[in-house]
């Protein structure tokens, strides 16, 4: 087990993703920041140092702006990245703050060109009629150099802060998706997109609900979903029609009567979707739970998991300190055969959907030497406190972990507390 750590506040960790072959894992923060790791190549002497990530690239991708039209300041926060699969040497990403996205290029440069007829070595230019021999240019080795550079700027199609950017598996079309809006775009064309859903309402005061997170099918390009706040997943063909305002399907749970409270429809609502990789199940997490959903089936989730059902009775000073509308993501394994989410007092959670098993872990300075292996921790909801059980009442709501990402072939989890990121892996014998 090994971990990185920002100590800075602009390096507020505010999503983390791993490329398609899980050897690169960027990370963006709260200053605009992108950086990426790359995984060490396995050392056959030291078997255990498979899967260890060191700082590969740290690029700038976003800076503060100023909205003159409306007096509004553009926070530079990374809000998503998201990967796109390699197709030569260099590596492609998408960032993307409130209002602009990003594509960039990631490549590698060890050869520099030398000789040049009309140049110096130090790059001045020479006096033509000075040259009188002409010189073959060579590349000579050099130092690994990684460079980033912006290839396309995605901006001025959203009035709203954008929450969700996805790829499609078409490869040449991605979705954008807003508090009201989503956006499909072409990764060539960056001066006009489509508007494929609207639900702003002709006024607003009638407005209800709003776009909280949007993802493509992994594997039917037409196809895609949308979560709202309202606790409801909309499934839309692209097929049916140019503006997907009518979804084909709508899966929503019926409420419990018994549980519902002044708070219902706030913990209802969904802070992410995923789909599995296999397409054939999506999942969602609102502030207490993860459900899975089977795409043939709209009425009720097919497995529920609780993820801090413990909270249920502390909504209350919750909703005061504003951590009711804290938003975690989750993510399944590569095999879909295990969920993760975090929780409060950096608790990340999994549940294994075959064995029906789920255990808290804990990311922490003091597991930080290396292969330490994570003791299971548990929360006592009530009466008498075991030995190794945390009580509801000295939990940290403070500490919290809002992003994790699952290595898409090991098991390796990268789990972000509010400014480390933590970097596990399954023990090697």
């Amino acid at each position: 087990m090994y971990f990185f750590c920002f100590n800075h506040t602009a390096d507020i960790i505010s999503t983390v993703e791993f490329n398609h072959s899980g050897e690169l894992l960027a990370t963006g923060d709260k200053g605009g920041r992108v950086v990426i790791f790359q995984q060490e190549q396995e050392n056959k002497i030291q078997s255990h140092s498979r899967g260890e990530y060191n700082v590969y690239s740290t690029f700038q991708s976003h800076e503060p702006e100023f909205d003159y039209l409306k007096s509004l300041e553009i926070e530079e926060k990374i809000n998503k990245i998201r990967w796109l699969p390699q197709k030569n040497a260099a590596q492609f990403l998408l960032s993307t703050n409130d209002k602009t996205i990003k594509l960039w290029k990631i490549s590698e440069r060890d050869k520099r060109p030398e000789g040049y007829n009309l140049k110096e070595e130090d790059g001045r230019y020479r006096d033509p009629t000075t040259v009188t021999t002409l010189r073959v240019p060579v590349f000579r080795p050099m130092d690994l150099m990684v460079e980033a550079s912006p290839r396309r700027i995605f901006a001025n199609a959203h009035t709203y802060h954008i929450n969700s950017i996805s790829i499609n598996s078409d490869y040449e079309t991605y979705l954008s998706a807003d508090d009201l809006r989503i956006n499909l775009w072409h990764l060539e064309i960056t001066d006009r997109s489509f508007n494929i859903v609207d639900i702003k309402p002709a006024n607003m005061e009638e407005l209800t609900e709003v776009i909280t997170a949007a993802e493509f099918h992994p594997n039917s390009c037409n196809t895609f979903v949308y979560s709202s706040s309202k606790g409801t997943i909309r499934l839309c063909d692209m097929r049916a029609s140019a503006l997907c305002d009518r979804h084909s399907k709508l899966f929503e749970e019926p409420e419990d009567p018994s549980n519902r409270s002044f708070f219902s429809e706030i913990i209802s609502s969904i802070s992410d979707v995923k789909f599995s990789h296999s397409g054939r199940y999506m999942m969602t997490r609102d502030y207490l739970s993860v459900k899975i959903w089977d795409l043939n089936m709209e009425n009720r989730p097919v497995e529920t998991y609780q993820v801090h059902e413990y909270l249920r009775s502390k909504l209350c000073s919750l909703y005061e300190n504003d951590c009711i509308f804290d938003k975690f993501e989750c993510c399944w394994n590569g095999s879909d055969s295990v969920v993760m989410t975090g929780s409060y007092n950096n608790f990340f959670r999994m549940f294994d959907r075959n064995t029906k098993r789920d255990i808290t872990l804990e990311a922490s300075r003091e597991n930080n030497k290396p292969r330490t292996v994570l003791k299971p921790r548990k929360v006592c909801a009530s009466g008498k406190r075991k030995k190794d059980e945390i009580s509801v009442d000295s939990l940290d709501f403070n500490k919290k972990i809002l992003h994790t990402a699952w290595h898409p072939k090991e098991n390796i989890i990268a789990v972000a507390t509010t400014n480390n990121l933590y970097i596990f892996q399954d023990k090697v014998n």
